[in-house]
């Protein structure tokens, strides 16, 4: 079955956001997600990765300054499923059709897997910073292509 983008209008906090992102380990997310209640309005664009009628993961974008600041939230029982890249290809599609020029994300100081996580945006294309936040030119084809044109020069 293929993973369905829906767009969260109006954007709540609800069960399973607090399954995804509210119990995930200390340091991943902002701590504020932790002490949301059911219904609660969110700011920001969300996004969930739907398949079978589950929600496997998230997806967050936030305009600021013309910039598109991502954020992409998986289960831990669908990691290693593609849930990850299928969600950042949508938000670069949505930051595409909003005319914003770069993605970025900030990896937190505290953030148990950090330096895979890094790793993983930087094989999407992202350039990291010493400070953790990671940045890439918004284009207008997804990073599974991306990652071919680069396998396909022997940059990959």
């Amino acid at each position: 079955m293929a993973f369905k983008w829906i767009r969260d209008r109006p954007a709540r906090w609800d069960a399973d956001k607090q399954r995804i992102i509210g119990s995930a380990p200390a340091g991943i997310f902002d701590a504020r997600f932790s002490r949301l209640s059911e219904g609660e309005s969110l700011h920001s664009q969300w996004w969930r990765v739907v398949e079978d009628g589950k929600t496997l993961g998230f997806g967050w974008l936030d305009i600021v300054w013309g910039d598109a600041e991502v954020v992409i939230a998986t289960a831990p029982e669908a990691r290693g499923r593609g849930v990850g890249t299928f969600a950042l290809e949508q938000l670069e599609h949505e930051a595409h059709h909003q005319g914003l020029m770069y993605l970025y994300n900030t990896v937190r100081p505290h953030h148990p897997d950090r330096d895979a996580v890094t790793r993983w945006f930087a094989a999407r294309g992202f350039e990291a910073s010493s400070d953790g936040a990671l940045m890439r030119t918004v284009t207008t084809h997804t990073p599974t292509e991306a990652l071919a044109e680069r396998a396909a020069k022997g940059e990959g």
